[in-house]
């Protein structure tokens, strides 16, 4: 999810899915790095900004809806 657009047209549902898969990327990248086999350690930050990304989103329309 490189896009911000991209990512603001998903569903709320299908947000908290790529949410869930990113948080399981990231536990594998962390398990690579301790056993040495990642190749780029730039992914991290990547995949924490694009979790970080999604929660935001979710969090806006979440308050979208409260004023409501």
């Amino acid at each position: 999810m490189k896009d911000t657009k991209e990512i603001r047209s998903l569903t709320d549902s299908e947000l908290v899915k790529r949410i869930q898969e990113e948080k399981e990327l990231l536990a594998t990248m962390t398990f690579q790095k301790t056993t040495g086999q990642i190749q780029k350690p730039s992914l991290f930050s990547l995949s924490r900004r694009s979790i970080a990304r999604m929660k935001t989103i979710l969090r806006e329309r979440e308050l979208e809806q409260k004023k409501k």
